[in-house]
């Protein structure tokens, strides 16, 4: 994010009721909501961490202990649970919508 001087971008009406409010100061002027992106999707830390929680549900699956996770992972074995169990509930919903589509 940059700083930008209010009056290089604002209209000297807008600018003069501004600094009525917050003269000398910094403001955030956020974007209108249906054009902001969610958390991490730029930088690609969604993915990342979307990735990670994956293998951690594969691993478990395939045997991993809680215990073994959270050393590989350096998280918390509360941390680790809840991976399993969002996990295990997306991949049970995914099952059940593939089982509901095939009975059709």
């Amino acid at each position: 994010m940059n700083y930008r001087n209010g009056r290089d971008v604002l209209p000297p009406s807008l600018l003069k009721e501004l600094q009525k409010h917050i003269e000398g100061e910094l403001i955030y002027i956020p974007k209108k909501s249906n054009e902001r992106v969610g958390w991490g999707v730029n930088s690609g830390t969604r993915q990342m961490i979307e990735r990670r929680n994956e293998e951690i549900y594969s691993l478990h699956c395939s045997g991993h202990t809680v215990e073994h996770l959270t050393k590989t992972y350096h998280l918390s074995v509360d941390s680790i649970r809840k991976v399993i169990f969002k996990k295990r509930a997306e991949h049970e919903a995914k099952l059940l919508v593939q089982k509901v589509s095939v009975q059709r």
